[in-house]
């Protein structure tokens, strides 16, 4: 599993030059409401078995939670689904909000 900070993951999704990621937050929609990455598909955690079909498993996934533990399980499913490029969001949401978008809310 390949690991991206939100820095990163901010510089890739303003490069138009480069496809942008399936950004995936498999957190509850409570946290969701709470605060986001503006374009992520909300997916919680527990759906993923039943929900993984509607992603494409040759797409680049960015999984994304609070902290990063959710979504890094999740992205270990996904591997062993056979996703070819699925990468975790080191330090989640929360980083996201502490270095990119330090208007957003946290929690």
């Amino acid at each position: 599993m390949q690991h991206i900070t939100a820095p990163e993951l901010a510089n890739w999704l303003a490069d138009t030059a480069k496809n942008p990621p399936v950004l995936l937050d498999v957190r509850e929609p409570w946290e969701h409401e709470t605060c986001h990455i503006p374009g992520v598909v909300l997916m919680p955690m527990q759906s993923i078995p039943a929900r993984q079909q509607e992603l494409d498993p040759d797409a680049s996934i960015v999984c994304i939670c609070h902290h990063g533990a959710r979504s890094m399980q999740v992205a270990n499913f996904l591997e062993r689904q056979g996703f070819t490029q699925v990468i975790n969001l080191t330090g989640g949401v929360h980083a996201w909000a502490q270095s990119v978008d330090t208007a957003m809310p946290t929690y």
